[in-house]
């Protein structure tokens, strides 16, 4: 690796040696004198002539800040800030973009060591601190400029799957808001006056920017600047080049999902809605992305990490809005049920509905996966509709029941594997878009819907079993279940039915989400029907132990199970008790089976508490099942069989080691505490005493 080393494929090989082994020499980083010779080494070897060379040499720096962070600080000032950002501005594309990768990685290491921190303070803890170095925000008044310009350099053909310097300053720009929060603005307002720029790259770099800081400083902050850059933003959503108006669109979401204030100013919808129902006729990848103002979760993606990641990201510009305003509303006050009676879409809610199902149905909507974000979209829509938008919520089940008929017949003349796949992947889609409006319908329209909704649902899974589209049953075993919840004891009338296909989704332990769709819905049937279930408990009881025995099921789904079990138990009472000899053992095995091996393994711990929790509610289900007994000395002769095993688990959870448990466990063990001292009074003294 080093200078004097004449041939360049010998000093790549060797520094390529190094990076893959880097993660193998703690020890020798541990060693300031080694340490120091290691980083001597890989610093000259950035100024290669080679440029294989130079970008492995910046790979190791990559890697080294990431697993040595802590020993950085010596070779910051002295090196690595030149080095990197000298990198950042190099004219070669590999280069560059490790250079960005170098600060993404101090950024991604110093906001998670500011999370580590402020978990430790919310936990009380005496000694916390900050680890962080702050090399990002000792320089982000030198990276910024250099990611800003950046980003606008590129060019008007780059393929969308293709990772560029632009793309890599983007996602370093929206780490280093998150590192150093409130202070992002001050290095990036400047650039904002590109907004109006007739050059479009500077305009739609000026865009990415402004959408990329949204998730570091505080929203109150945001709030005055994100309104004076909003009427730039809408406008742009209407430019002739179709990379800023899909770039406006998608920082429109953006900022709607952070400063959910915006969403009451009614001159902003007044300007913005016009300009989104446009959107919504343009070309796919920008109605996509017209898609996503108004639904949002919240939740951070990096930006063009991929197409298809882009186009899901993308997916939140026509639903924050829509979002932003329900809030909105909600916080003005609801009914009983928890809806607002109208919000300041109320106006537009049926167009926007019939839009987005005429996109549904647009020839290409194949393209940028369009068709699918527009269910989305149709999906977040209903969920977020006020009482006064009902009739769109009551026509929506219409039209979705229709689609599913006529995705049937397409199913049988479907002839490529392509088409048949499509075909499913909407008839998945639909399914969804079905429990949106279910769970949306009230009480009283469901009868009348419900014969054709289980029909449909029926045929789906009919050719889905005969198919095994498993993404398709899955989705429909969901929809089953929202149905029952509305049609309760109602429900009875298709139990025979349905069963060859729960039964059939339960035997699927091959396919995790089918059976934990499956299992879900017992869960529901229990809860709809009551003892009316019974006829066919004796079946499902069956199937369920038979899950848990099975090696392939994913065991979290086994621990769902062991939950069900309360369920039953609650919804068919005293009739439970056909079954504690076969449940009570499956219990017990699990609760024994529920221990911490290692205490620093956190999945092994949550699983644990999980597990235990399972069964503490599956004791609990069976007790509480039992008080519609009126025989009160009947019931303790048959919690005595099982009151053991309780009291064992109880002290288990109660003894703190060798991790204390969660405070959901903790609150579970206590209510089982309550219904046995309910149940036994002072008597309930001797089974802890005995196993004292």
């Amino acid at each position: 690796m080093r200078p004097e080393e004449q041939s360049a494929n010998v000093r790549f090989a060797a520094t390529n040696a190094l990076l893959n082994s880097l993660e193998f020499t703690k020890t020798n980083f541990d060693n300031e004198a080694e340490r120091n010779i290691i980083m001597q080494v890989v610093c000259e070897s950035t100024n290669s002539p080679d440029q294989r060379v130079k970008v492995a040499a910046i790979q190791c720096l990559v890697r080294i800040m990431q697993l040595y962070y802590e020993h950085m600080l010596p070779y910051m000032g002295n090196a690595l800030f030149q080095i990197t950002l000298g990198a950042m501005k190099s004219m070669e594309p590999e280069v560059a973009m490790q250079g960005m990768e170098f600060w993404s990685t101090v950024a991604e290491e110093e906001f998670d060591l500011f999370i580590a921190y402020e978990e430790d303070v919310e936990r009380g803890l005496e000694n916390a601190q900050n680890a962080s170095l702050r090399f990002m925000e000792q320089a982000a008044s030198h990276v910024c400029p250099v990611l800003l310009e950046a980003m606008a350099h590129h060019d008007d053909g780059d393929d969308e799957d293709d990772w560029t310097p632009a793309k890599a300053a983007g996602v370093c720009l929206m780490l280093a808001a998150q590192c150093v929060r409130d202070d992002i603005v001050n290095y990036v307002i400047p650039f904002f006056k590109h907004f109006q720029n007739p050059d479009w790259k500077y305009k739609e770099a000026a865009i990415m920017a402004f959408g990329s800081i949204l998730d570091g400083p505080d929203p109150k902050k945001l709030l005055p600047m994100a309104q004076e850059a909003l009427p730039a933003i809408v406008a742009a959503m209407c430019d002739k080049n179709v990379n800023v108006r899909d770039t406006a669109a998608w920082a429109l979401g953006r900022v709607i999902d952070t400063c959910s204030e915006l969403a009451n100013n009614a001159e902003l919808l007044q300007s913005v809605l016009p300009v989104l129902s446009n959107g919504l006729h343009q070309e796919p990848r920008v109605a996509n992305n017209v898609c996503w103002v108004g639904f949002g979760d919240g939740k951070v993606k990096k930006i063009a990490e991929k197409s298809a990641e882009k186009t899901e990201f993308l997916l939140k510009a026509l639903v924050s809005l829509v979002k932003a305003c329900y809030e909105s509303a909600v916080a003005n006050g609801t009914d009983g049920s928890g809806q607002p009676e109208t919000f300041a879409l109320s106006s537009v809610f049926d167009p926007m509905v019939n839009e987005l199902i005429k996109i549904t149905d647009r020839a290409d909507g194949n393209q940028s996966n369009l068709r699918i974000t527009a269910y989305e979209a149709l999906m977040e829509l209903i969920k977020h509709s006020p009482k006064d938008c009902y009739s769109a919520v009551r026509n929506t089940t219409v039209v979705i029941l229709k689609k599913l008929e006529s995705l049937l017949q397409m199913e049988s003349q479907a002839t490529s594997e392509a088409d048949k796949a499509q075909v499913r992947d909407l008839q998945a889609m639909l399914c969804a878009t079905l429990q949106s409006v279910t769970r949306k319908m009230q009480p009283a329209d469901i009868p009348a819907v419900g014969e054709h909704i289980m029909n449909g649902l029926l045929q789906i899974m009919n050719r889905a079993a005969a198919t095994r589209s498993n993404a398709v049953m899955e989705e429909a075993l969901l929809a089953v279940a929202c149905l029952a919840e509305h049609l309760g004891k109602g429900f009875l009338n298709y139990m025979n039915v349905l069963k060859p296909y729960l039964l059939q989704g339960l035997a699927n332990v091959d396919e995790t989400q089918v059976c934990a769709a499956a299992v879900g819905l017992v869960t529901d049937l229990s809860r709809a029907l009551e003892a009316d279930i019974m006829p066919f408990m004796d079946e499902l009881i069956e199937k369920l132990i038979v899950c848990l025995q099975a090696p392939k099921l994913d065991r979290n789904v086994k621990v769902v199970i062991i939950g069900t079990f309360a369920d039953i138990a609650m919804a068919i009472e005293t009739h439970f008790e056909r079954y504690l000899n076969t449940v009570v053992p499956i219990l017990n095995d699990a609760q024994n089976a529920a221990v911490v091996t290692d205490p620093n393994d956190d999945d092994q711990v949550d699983y644990v508490d999980r597990l235990r929790e399972a069964c503490l509610n599956s004791y609990t289900g069976i007790l509480q099942g039992f008080k519609a007994s009126p025989d009160v000395a009947a019931t303790r002769n048959t919690v005595n069989f099982f009151v053991k095993p309780i009291v064992q688990l109880i002290l288990r959870v109660a003894s703190m080691e060798p991790v204390a448990p969660s405070e959901s466990l903790m609150a579970t063990t206590a209510g089982i505490i309550g219904d046995l001292v309910g149940l036994y009074e002072g008597e309930i003294v001797r089974f802890f005493a005995a196993d004292n």
